[in-house]
C-alpha cells in the first residue's frame, strides 16, 4: 500500500508541475510542443524511477527473507525507496513554485520558499556523496 501512496503522490506532483508549466508558458506566450513533450517524458521518467525504487525495496525485502536478514533488508530497501521519494518530491515542489512565481510575479513569498527548498535539496545531495 505504501508504494501506491508514494506513486500517487509522485504522479500528482508531476501532473501539477506539468500543468503549472503549461500555464506559465501560456502566460509568457511561449507554448512549444517540443518543450511540452520533453517535460512529459521527464515526468514519465520520474514515475519509472519511483517504480524502480519501490521494486527494489520489494526485491531487497525478498532477498532478506532468503538470507535470513529480514530486519537489515527492510531498512536498506525502505531507505532506498524513501530517499528517491523525498528527492523527487522536493524537486517537483521546487519546480511547481518556480512556475507559480513566474505566473504570478507579485507572489514574492514563493522566492523565499524556493531558496529554502533548494538549500534542503543541496544538503540532501551532499549527504548522499
Amino acid at each position: 500500500m505504501q508504494y501506491i501512496i508514494m506513486l500517487l503522490i509522485i504522479i500528482g506532483l508531476a501532473t501539477a508541475d506539468y500543468l503549472t508549466g503549461i500555464i506559465k508558458a501560456y502566460c509568457k506566450n511561449d507554448i512549444c510542443s517540443s518543450k511540452m513533450r520533453k517535460g512529459g517524458l521527464n515526468k514519465l521518467g520520474e514515475v519509472i524511477i519511483m517504480l524502480t525504487a519501490c521494486g527494489l525495496d520489494i526485491g531487497i525485502h525478498a532477498l532478506g527473507k532468503y538470507y535470513q536478514a529480514v530486519e537489515l533488508s527492510d531498512i536498506a530497501g525502505a531507505v532506498t525507496a524513501v530517499m528517491v521519494f523525498a528527492y523527487i518530491t522536493v524537486m517537483e515542489i521546487i519546480s511547481i513554485f518556480e512556475n507559480y512565481s513566474e505566473i504570478n510575479p507579485e507572489a514574492k513569498w514563493t522566492l523565499k520558499f524556493i531558496r529554502k527548498l533548494k538549500l534542503f535539496k543541496e544538503e540532501e545531495n551532499s549527504d548522499e556523496k
